[in-house]
């Protein structure tokens, strides 16, 4: 997913007004196209595949079925009438679910960081915090799209899923602590990626339900999608005549059952399949699929298709530490709402809640033992029966210590980077993936600078009211450091380095990217180098992360992409009467 594109973990909050239940606001689309992949023929043909009903899946296909049949191709489930994605309330529920069924997967890398990927119709935008801000311009300027195209994609977007939050205490401490120590000026609410202080969009309604992806697809033509869950896509299936390019014509997929099925291309030179299975689906797909390395698929035994190396280079996670801050005082739910946007290259944004109980066990956010946001651990210390020891100790601890929030830091970019390997030829099993966090020096140096302004708003007067005045920053850097979720080694020192301190309590906030970048593996058109009727359109494709926060733009690129290939078809040489 490009997930998805994908932000920052709280637990299912207890005590708040939100219900458990289905939200009064939701409204469950009455998808006529929507099927279980049991009931798909073994064969069948369209215009376009898409493989990945994600984040940039679902806009894509929406987009391209107005003028031409399109199949979308899902391994998850729907979203819709699942109380762990719909309500804010049940937060982190949907990430604490290791099942086999759940709509995240869990995968580690190889730094030792958990995470997460989406399996659920609608990608990361089921699963995250809800923030939607848009890309600078001067992002959209560099990777050559058109200015005009990408404002209307966005509001093509908005129109559906992006609202303005309700703000109010903790958020609001925040904010002023932002301007009164500098990251100014005050932007006030905005989709806009400005320098300084604003608040941003929401996926969240006023009623606290979450707008997804899978929203965006009543904006399709019901004749002429098919929309297939629980649909496994196994390989890629290319065409090799002597002397051209291997050329894409169709899809190998299993349905919950294990049966096999074929989906094909009509027979037309501008019909085309499209990867959109996120920052890890997309290069191990194509790798699956014989476009990798050579010598890697050859220790897998798969059948070489192109040489390319560069398929799964330049992954990339964007680092996030935080600082957890006790409260005396009760503070409203909230997910990301503020953002400071510094001249430094870091982004600092925050989160609250009355306390992290929810669901049963308790999960206890992003200090949760099953979530395992805080642990950074060797392989061999990820073992049930540490992670239930982390859990007793959490359940030993005063709830008030569970009251407050985080305030929290993001590098852009990052510089640094890592790649990714297949472990198997099972496209179900994670692939193997390492990021490499801090491994350049000027990525650790934004962290401690985010982390002197996160230091700096937690001292400003404006946030006094949501601090315990005996409770120096050493303490709570310590707290959060030591926490008992945290199985890392130990420094004593990282409450007196934040150097040590970013290295010890590195997170991911799901922003990861790369691994079929633009110039490497694909073209600006997302045509995969190399092949024919082939292309590659979403997070994976970055070489940074977009703005604060990449979902809006993960969505954007969907549509955007989709309205570049009609235009294509139509205006591009090889249009012909049978096109129309």
């Amino acid at each position: 997913m490009a997930v998805s594109c994908w932000t920052f973990l709280f637990a299912a909050l207890s005590g708040i007004l939100f219900s458990t239940q289905l939200s009064a606001s939701q409204k469950v689309p009455n998808y006529t196209f929507m099927r279980n992949a049991t009931t798909a023929p073994d064969i069948s043909y369209y215009d376009y595949i898409i493989i990945g009903g994600g984040t940039a899946g679902c806009p894509l296909a929406a987009t391209l079925s107005q003028n031409y049949s399109v199949l979308l191709l899902e391994r998850g489930g729907s979203p819709y009438g699942n109380p762990n994605i719909s309500n804010l309330a049940a937060f982190g529920a949907a990430l604490s679910d290791i099942s086999p069924t759940s709509p995240a997967q869990r995968f580690i890398s190889e730094d030792g960081v958990i995470n997460s990927r989406a399996r659920v119709l609608g990608g990361g935008s089921c699963l995250n915090a809800g923030f939607y801000t848009r890309a600078s311009p001067q992002y959209a300027r560099e990777a050559g799209w058109d200015g005009r195209a990408v404002n209307e994609s966005y509001e093509w977007v908005e129109k559906v899923v992006a609202f303005e939050p309700e703000v109010k205490q903790w958020q609001s401490a925040v904010r002023e602590g932002l301007l009164e120590i500098g990251v100014v000026p005050n932007n006030g609410f905005s989709y806009d990626h400005i320098g300084g202080t604003k608040v941003g969009g929401t996926i969240f309604d006023h009623q606290g339900f979450r707008h997804t992806a899978a929203d965006l697809l009543q904006y399709a033509n019901p004749s002429a999608i098919t929309l297939l869950l629980h649909a496994t896509v196994h390989r890629i299936l290319f065409r090799v005549k002597d002397g051209s390019k291997p050329m894409a014509h169709g899809v190998v997929f299993r349905d919950s059952l294990g049966r096999k099925h074929r989906a094909y291309l009509k027979h037309h030179p501008r019909s085309e399949i499209i990867v959109s299975a996120g920052a890890l689906g997309s290069p191990q797909l194509l790798m699956l699929s014989g476009v990798g390395p050579a010598e890697h698929l050859r220790a897998h035994n798969i059948s070489i298709t192109l040489d390319q190396p560069l398929v799964g280079q330049g992954m990339s996670d964007n680092p996030m530490n935080a600082i957890f801050i006790p409260s005396p005082q009760p503070v409203e739910v909230s997910l990301i709402q503020v953002v400071g946007i510094t001249s430094f290259g870091s982004y600092i944004e925050a989160a609250s809640g009355e306390n992290f109980a929810g669901g049963s066990p308790r999960d206890y956010g992003m200090f949760s033992p099953k979530i395992g946001q805080l642990s950074r651990v060797p392989p061999k210390q990820r073992t049930p029966e540490a992670l239930a020891k982390a859990t007793e100790v959490m359940q030993s601890l005063d709830q008030a210590a569970f009251r407050g929030g985080f305030i929290l830091e993001k590098i852009m970019g990052p510089i640094s980077s890592g790649h990714l390997e297949l472990r198997s030829r099972d496209p179900n099993q994670n692939p193997s993936v390492t990021f490499n966090y801090f491994q350049d020096p000027r990525d650790l140096e934004r962290c401690v600078q985010g982390l002197s302004v996160v230091e700096k708003i937690i001292e400003s007067k404006a946030f006094a009211p949501f601090r315990y005045p005996n409770m120096p920053l050493s303490v709570l850097l310590n707290m959060t450091a030591n926490s008992p979720v945290n199985l890392l080694p130990k420094h004593t020192n990282s409450s007196l380095s934040l150097q040590q301190f970013c290295r010890d309590t590195v997170m991911t906030i799901w922003h990861y990217h790369g691994g079929c970048q633009v110039g490497k593996v694909v073209d600006r058109d997302y045509k995969v180098l190399g092949v024919d009727a082939l292309r590659v359109i979403d997070g994976s494709t970055f070489k940074y992360s977009p703005g604060t926060n990449p979902q809006a733009t993960v969505m954007m690129l969907g549509r955007y992409m989709g309205l570049q290939i009609l235009t294509q078809r139509v205006g591009g040489p090889a249009a012909d009467q049978t096109d129309q």
